[in-house]
């Protein structure tokens, strides 16, 4: 499709951006390693801004987002950090296994099955207008991993809650919005609640300058192509091993409390998993092991 395609079309997006998040409503890929990928940056008080433009789908494509679940956990033999094939619609080890913790009544294997519960993930094209920590990112077109605030803050522009609200698409070039992403440390955790939207405007005065920024887009739809899962039997094979499942393995008996978690069927273990729930300090993370799986899984949890 071409950029004059794309712009005439541009008036049916909204429209078929707000069908998709209303099947979201209803009731990762991407390591960290990758420069593709990009994240705002923290100063030492664990507080950050940066100003990115959403974007819309890439040529090709017809969603600007991709969305799926991941888990990461750590057990006795190491970590468990991989793509849920619930993404795809299809049964999954861990969601299984959370289900028979779950519906065992026992305490300690909800706390279990809540620590292990698969998170869920976005990803979209941005580009970064302003990025104070590292000004070299600005201008570039990145790929942007968030999670649920995020994507409330995104949902709510396309879907206002008050009538005196007009529904902006904020993924479009013409009449989308700047995106102010401000983050702060609240109990340890980050927190987006400040992160807002500016005034409706287009991205550049310059359609030269915007169709350029388009076709320099990543795709998304590989994200959540089936072939980057990996099978069940191997995911199945990886979660035994890092839980340490034996056929006769014991159930825990401690006391917890009730949680939401994943659907799935039977499974046990004795071992209670370690969770990476905040970024913590260089330390604590020197405690876990493999700091590459550690680094990840911080980001995810952060995102949320």
């Amino acid at each position: 499709m071409s950029f004059a395609e794309m712009k005439k079309k541009r008036g049916d997006k909204l429209q078929n951006l707000l069908k998709e998040t209303a099947k979201l409503n209803a009731p990762s890929q991407g390591r960290g390693d990758d420069d593709r990928f990009w994240r705002p940056e923290l100063d030492k008080s664990g507080n950050g801004m940066a100003v990115v433009r959403f974007l819309p789908a890439p040529d090709g494509e017809d969603l600007p987002w991709s969305r799926s679940w991941n888990h990461g956990f750590q057990g006795p033999g190491g970590w468990y950090i991989e793509n849920s094939l619930t993404t795809l619609g299809q049964k999954d080890p861990v969601s299984e296994h959370n289900s028979q913790l779950w519906n065992s009544g026992i305490e300690a294997n909800k706390e279990i099955a809540r620590k292990q519960k698969r998170r869920l993930t976005y990803v979209s094209n941005v580009y970064v207008l302003k990025d104070p920590a590292n000004p070299q990112n600005e201008g570039q077109v990145r790929l942007y991993k968030f999670g649920k605030k995020i994507w409330d803050k995104l949902n709510d522009k396309m879907n206002p809650q008050f009538e005196d609200e007009t529904p902006v698409n904020p993924f479009d070039l013409w009449e989308g919005a700047n995106f102010k992403i401000k983050i702060r440390k609240i109990d340890g955790f980050s927190n987006y609640d400040k992160s807002e939207f500016e005034n409706p405007t287009p991205l550049d005065p310059e359609e030269t300058k915007m169709e350029e920024v388009w076709k320099s887009e990543h795709s998304l739809e590989a994200f959540t192509d089936p072939t980057n899962f990996k099978p069940y039997a191997e995911l199945k094979e990886k979660l035994d091993r890092v839980l340490g499942i034996t056929s006769n393995t014991p159930t825990p008996t401690s006391n917890s409390f009730d949680a939401p978690f994943d659907g799935g069927k039977p499974m046990t273990t004795p071992h209670e998993p370690s969770v990476v729930e905040s970024v913590t300090t260089a330390e604590s993370a020197g405690s876990i092991g493999n700091t590459e799986e550690y680094s990840y899984f911080a980001q995810l949890a952060e995102q949320e």
